[in-house]
């Protein structure tokens, strides 16, 4: 009668670890996808703070085409009000497409395209769009492992034990998925 307390003692234990280890991973990738949200902000905030110099930048030459600039500044004022981060995802990715009509605008004013500042500018907002490229790449990656922990067997027992859930992925505006035309 002893072994079989013993083993009933081990496998109660075994299981306790079990649970253990799998909230604790859970819950540090949790973690992992808040903290790598949260380097998604700082970059979207780097944005978002050259976008205003941008467009007086090009106010200056491109007094006619308020259409392009008006559409840039309503995508930032969207992101300023989004509450969650589904919402910051979508006003983020429509503030790409924005930014980039403003980019294609100053293809057609030569003297734009040579200034100074705003080649300066151009360039830290190129700089700061590969770095939310980058986070966006880490924080889908995070939230791929948490979403497998939370789905997969026996770990989804433990999630759902503890109220774990699917986080959402980074995806790409629906403009990024049409190839862009080149013609001659």
């Amino acid at each position: 009668m002893k072994i079989g307390w013993i083993i009933l003692i081990a496998l109660i234990v075994l299981i306790i670890l079990y649970l253990i280890s799998t909230y604790n991973t859970l819950v540090k990738l949790r973690n992992r996808v808040r903290d790598q949200w949260a380097q998604i902000e700082v970059q979207l905030k780097r944005r978002f703070d050259l976008i205003p110099n941008i467009v007086e930048t090009v106010k200056g030459y491109a007094k006619h085409e308020s259409e392009t600039l008006k559409g840039v500044i309503e995508a930032r004022n969207k992101f300023t009000v989004a509450q969650t981060p589904e919402q910051e995802m979508e006003a983020s990715n429509q503030l790409t497409g924005a930014v980039r009509q403003l980019f294609a605008l100053s293809e057609s004013y030569p003297e734009l395209k040579a200034d100074t500042n705003f080649l300066n500018l151009q360039n830290e907002l190129k700089d700061t769009e590969n770095k939310v490229a980058t986070a966006r790449q880490f924080y889908n990656d995070t939230v791929l492992s948490l979403n497998n922990k939370v789905e997969l067997f026996p770990s989804n027992i433990v999630a759902k034990m503890f109220g774990f859930k699917k986080e959402a992925f980074f995806e790409a505006e629906a403009e990024a998925k049409n190839a862009p035309k080149v013609q001659f």
